[in-house]
Formats: structure tokens, sequence, C-alpha cells
């Protein structure tokens, strides 16, 4: 793959500076085009000039969840087919379905591992053929 092309553009909604760090480097290296907001301001603020593939959202935030975060997203002329996934640590009984609920289309519980993520995003974000 030459360096101009990449396999998608990916939205990372994330607080914590360390999981950004990790989720970054694995999707580069991954020819992702890469997007990171810190809180839902920042997010819904790149998303006034720019239309990802894909958003992974960080579940709990401070300024805003990630719950109502994705709701807001989804209810936004042109991204309602946009796929959000959560990378969360909630893990307890229901999680899964409230994030599901909430309009997420996958569900990625922390901490990360990077095969299943990497798993999570092709099914919405398929190699190229000529990858």
């Amino acid at each position: 793959m030459s360096l101009t092309e990449e396999k998608g553009k990916i939205l990372y909604v994330e607080d914590n500076p360390d999981n950004r760090l990790l989720v970054r480097r694995i999707l580069l290296s991954e020819d992702y085009g890469l997007l990171e907001a810190t809180n839902a301001a920042e997010a819904l603020e790149l998303l006034k000039t720019a239309k990802p593939d894909l958003i992974l959202m960080d579940i709990n935030m401070p300024d805003m969840d990630g719950y109502t975060l994705t709701a807001k997203i989804k209810t936004t002329p042109g991204f309602e087919r946009v796929p959000v996934l959560a990378l969360t640590a909630n893990v307890m009984r229901g999680d899964r379905e409230k994030t599901l609920e909430a309009g997420c289309d996958g569900y990625i519980q922390k901490p990360i591992d990077f095969d299943e993520l990497l798993r999570e995003i092709e099914k919405f974000l398929p190699r190229s053929a000529n990858a």
C-alpha cells in the first residue's frame, strides 16, 4: 500500500491519553487514517468538517458520555450510517445491550485486545481487494 493510500478514516473519541496512544499506534501501523478527539465537544467540532468512515467511542468520558454522544451523532444528517464501535471498561451484565441500544454498532471491552479491535474494524471497513 502506498504512503498516500489509507484503508479508511477513523475518528477515535477517548479522554485517556494512554489509550489514545496505544490505539493510534495500531491504527496507523495498519494504514488507517486517524482523527482524534479527547471529549464530546471536540468530536462534534471535528464532525463539522470531517466525515470519518468509522468512529471508535469511549463510553466513560467526563463532559458527555459515549452513549449520549453516539445518539447525537446518529441523529445528525449524513452520519446516520457511520458505524460506531464502543470501547469500554463497562463489562457488567447488560452493558453490551445498553451500548447497542444507544446506537453503537459494536462493543469492544477494555483492556483492548488489538486483534479483536482490528477484526471488529474490518467488519465495517473491509480490507481493499488491492491491499
